[in-house]
């Protein structure tokens, strides 16, 4: 088919009442795309055989009680051979739906605010954005993380392929780059709100914003160009097939596409918000907006609309009513503007505009290079030499108007300055935000607006319930550390005492523990059978290695120089060192500690954190023991222990108080009481946990790497899909940057115990690019349990 070089339309499809805010082209039937709707609708349309080239509607789908603010298309799939349709609206929810059903197939509930932006990915996984300030990962009808990090709304997100890699952008200016759940890079640049993100490749992507730019980013983040031609906010953008070219729509009435990085064509709509684009899979661009009505513009000449419906988009184009105040088209000035015969030059490029005076009328035309002429664009009302002196000054700003309003009866009243150019939904709603008031009243206050002034609004009223999202205001709702000297361990030298140096487990072999080096594994015997020993491990791994003599002797050395107030006397240290008898064996017949002693070792870990270490190496050891355990990870004081602990693990504290600290959680899921402390604890201990895995030490990593493994045992047999995402989530970042081959084998038999017999596990695990992270290990020679333990994840994932 020829093509014209110049997008023209190809139909209007007046299929919503109200603004249509989203698109995406559907992968079942062929050349399908859904709409969604402030009218709270979705729908389907299918190319239709008629001479008009036109789409007819194949499926309509509701679900939501609120507007619907974005759509996504969720791939195809064995469960699913024709895939999903996801949508997010202002009821705070996301609906599934399939193709052939009306209603929701489930619903995802879980966001605080309006859901309005939505993105899928392989395997299932989608991505959610939202006005709460955070975007969520789900897979099969549950949230698995979390992405908090931005300060104002996530207008946007979006799944790069292949690498596990998310990205969002928001209101507070920013893009963020995250993996695994965790924020790896924040890119600014933006001056304002970003409202769209696009997928170039695996390595690069698109930005566009309120500033009125364009960005290309690598994800590496650097900013690489940017675009402008866009005269007013930018909310969408899509890219073509070849990478390179796209096309954006915006505030300003325009889509607009670019070629070789240079704006080539610009189309003018009869619609102030053009709010959504979507490339079609012919090449075709479907565009969304404020009026209601989809429309397909095309290339290809045969599926160009006919002249008379040509004709028509132009004249209902012409009528159109534009206010210099959405930024358009400058000050106007009516003396200064030329009069018709200003039209007989030609343009200089396509989408340039030129406003001339005909009569006491002021109109816009643009220039069209395919049809080398100028096209009338509008009527323009409201010029600046009109602007009045009936404006209010408020807050060191002039409106039109400021309202009085007042909420409670008795109570103060508040002041709603508004331009008769601002949506009224809009400033309705920052109204209510600004002065913490119910949304239920974002209608009345709007109404009030509307009502009070009748005849003063430019263009026609917006619909009841209007998207408080246009124009004026943006709505804004509420390195490693390379301390390297501690590699070894900081307390070196001949018969020192140095926590943490019993001998590191070395390449095992026929039946031993791969974790101690015992005959743990029963089934180990039968290790020629192929049989895997490794995991699902549910069984804690401690550690359990200590010289009691040279703790002591360690503790009486730092007690002379220890401060005044922390000093110990003979009589406390001890009671340590029978603490630390009885506890050296946990199931011993020896006397269990008295309270005595553990309320004594409670207040020796408090020592100043350069000498505390020894102490920490008496409370890591005493955990293990039934009694300590029940009496420090119990309901009352579990809490104080778990922040203290967390506290010495701090990213800027003291390796060898990081290392302790961790194998002393390690060493509280030996009791039950430590078990339902942590379980309790998780998502705080993993996330202080993660942030050591930069630290250059392989004694934290074999910790971090066990502590995971823990986890990941108690985990196994639990529903907790959220828990098991963070688990995933900690094992995938540290296992980029552990080098020691014990803590990657811990992390890898971590990995195996979460994803096995649980097949959510195992999708998010994909999503999540883990099997790519790790496949390098696969054919690691010493010691061989890391190779023989990553093929068996590798498997299991796979």
């Amino acid at each position: 088919m020829a093509s014209s070089n110049s997008y023209k339309l190809r139909c209007s499809i007046p299929g919503h009442e109200m603004d249509v805010r989203g698109l995406a082209s559907a992968a079942f039937p062929e050349g399908a795309f859904v709409s969604v709707s402030r009218d709270r609708t979705g729908k389907v349309w299918v190319p239709n055989s008629s001479p008009d080239n036109g789409f007819t509607e194949m499926h309509s789908i509701s679900g939501h009680t609120n507007f619907v603010s974005c759509v996504c298309v969720i791939a195809p799939s064995e469960t699913y051979p024709r895939g999903l349709i996801a949508s997010g609206g202002n009821d705070n929810n996301i609906c599934v739906f399939t193709l052939d059903q009306a209603q929701p197939l489930f619903t995802l509930t879980g966001h605080k605010n309006t859901v309005c932006t939505l993105s899928s990915g392989k395997f299932g996984t989608l991505l959610s954005g939202s006005w709460d300030t955070t975007a969520k990962v789900w897979l099969n009808e549950k949230c698995m993380m979390t992405l908090q990090g931005h300060t104002a709304a996530v207008w946007a997100v979006v799944i790069l392929p292949e690498q596990g890699l998310m990205l969002s952008g928001s209101a507070d200016k920013t893009i963020k780059l995250w993996k695994a759940g965790r924020c790896e890079k924040t890119f600014t640049g933006h001056e304002d709100c970003v409202r769209g993100l696009a997928v170039i490749s695996d390595t690069e992507f698109f930005s566009c914003s309120n500033d009125t730019s364009i960005r290309r980013w690598m994800v590496t983040g650097e900013c690489v160009q940017v675009y402008y031609s866009h005269t007013n906010y930018i909310y969408s953008i899509s890219v073509f097939p070849n990478s390179q070219d796209f096309v954006t729509t915006g505030e300003d009435r325009t889509l607009r596409i670019w070629r070789q990085g240079e704006c080539s064509q610009t189309i003018r709509l009869p619609a102030q918000s053009v709010w959504c684009c979507c490339i079609l899979p012919n090449g075709d661009i479907a565009i969304g907006a404020s009026d209601g009505i989809i429309r397909v513009f095309t290339e290809v000449e045969d599926r160009i609309a006919s002249a008379q419906d040509l004709q028509a988009f132009e004249d209902e184009l012409s009528k159109t009513t534009i206010d210099p105040k959405t930024g358009d088209l400058g000050d106007i000035k009516m003396e200064d503007l030329p009069g018709r015969e200003h039209l007989e030059e030609p343009g200089n490029r396509d989408g340039q505009t030129r406003l001339i005076k005909d009569g006491d009328k002021v109109e816009a035309y643009q220039w069209s290079v395919s049809d080398a002429r100028w096209m009338k664009i509008g009527d323009v009302v409201g010029g600046s030499n009109e602007q009045t002196s009936k404006s209010v000054m408020y807050e060191g700003k002039e409106y039109d108007y400021v309202f009085t309003i007042d909420v409670n009866e008795g109570g103060p009243s508040m002041k709603l300055p508004y331009n008769v150019a601002e949506d009224p939904w809009l400033t309705a709603h920052n109204f209510l935000q600004k002065n913490d008031i119910s949304p239920m009243f974002l209608d009345q206050v709007a109404n009030f607006i509307i009502e009070n002034t009748k005849g003063h609004v430019v263009g026609p009223n917006p619909p009841a319930g209007g998207d408080p999202l246009t124009g004026g205001a943006r709505y804004i709702p509420g390195a490693s550390d390379e301390r390297s000297a501690f590699g070894a361990d900081p307390f070196t030298g001949s018969g020192r005492y140095i926590p943490g140096s019993g001998p590191t487990p070395s390449a095992l072999s026929g039946g031993t523990d791969p974790f101690t080096g015992g005959g743990a594994y029963s089934s180990a015997a039968h290790r020629q059978t192929a049989t895997n020993i490794y995991f699902p491990k549910t069984d804690g791994v401690t550690f359990e290695q200590a010289n009691s003599a040279q703790i002591i002797a360690k503790i009486k050395e730092l007690n002379e120089s220890a401060p005044q107030e922390h000093k110990l006397s003979q009589e406390a240290l001890e009671t340590l060192m029978r603490l630390l008898g009885s506890i050296s064996q946990p199931n011993s017949s020896e006397s269990p500690p008295t309270i005595q002693e553990i309320n004594l070792l409670w207040k020796a870990s408090h020592w100043p954190e350069d000498i505390v270490f020894p102490v920490l190496d008496i409370m890591r050891l005493a955990v293990r023991h039934p009694t300590v355990n029940e009496t420090l990870c119990g309901e009352a004081e579990g809490v104080q222990l778990c922040n203290h602990l967390l506290s010495l693990m701090s990213p800027e504290g003291r390796s060898a108080n990081q290392m302790l600290a961790l194998r002393t959680l390690c060493n509280c899921f030996m009791g039950r009481h430590g078990r339902a402390l942590l379980l309790a604890q998780r998502e705080a201990v993993l996330s202080r946990a993660a942030d050591l895995a930069g630290i250059c030490n392989k004694n934290i990593h074999i910790a971090l790497a066990t502590l995971v493994l823990n986890y990941a045992g108690c985990l196994h047999s639990q529903p907790d899909l959220e828990a098991k995402a963070q688990c995933l989530s900690v094992a995938s970042r540290a296992l980029e940057t552990v080098q020691d081959k014990e803590a990657v084998f811990r992390l890898l038999v971590a990995l195996g115990t979460i994803v096995a017999s649980d097949q959510t596990a195992r999708e998010l695990a994909r999503s999540l690019g883990v099997n790519a992270q790790i496949s390098k290990y696969s054919s690691v020679s010493d010691p061989s349990k890391v190779a023989e333990c990553c093929q068996l994840v590798l498997k299991e994932i796979q």
